[in-house]
């Protein structure tokens, strides 16, 4: 499966971004999606996964009654609502996609074996 993430851009703090991962070569319906990112100098952090079978979500403390994630059927892609963005959501942000459902459970990138190409997020403060 290949991943394409994007909506990333600039936005001042306490703005919103909606970032998009569009699956290709295969649809979604029984994998687990994550949303990981990666600041400068510093190692990549979990910030939300979904199993898309039943759509169980788990979400980054960081994050949690700020960011939402939710998957289309239709457009077989899942999404990342981030509200109320802070300086330090910048980073770039990676979708990936494992076949273990159970995977969105985890927060380690290791349970992941597809990844997108990255979206840059800036927070201006």
């Amino acid at each position: 499966v290949q991943l394409q993430a994007s909506g990333g851009g600039l936005v001042q703090a306490g703005g919103s971004l909606r970032l998009s991962c569009a699956a290709s070569g295969r649809t979604f319906s029984s994998y687990a999606v994550g949303w990981f990112r990666q600041a400068p100098g510093k190692e990549r952090e979990f910030v939300a996964a979904i199993r898309l079978s039943g759509r169980v979500t788990n979400y980054a403390d960081s994050v949690k009654g700020r960011f939402t994630i939710s998957r289309d059927s239709a457009k077989n892609t899942v999404s990342l609502q981030m509200n109320s963005l802070k300086p330090e959501d910048t980073a770039v942000y990676y979708c990936a996609a494992s076949r273990y459902q159970d995977s969105y459970f985890y927060t380690q990138s290791t349970r992941y074996a597809y990844w997108g190409q990255g979206t840059q997020v800036t927070v201006s403060s």
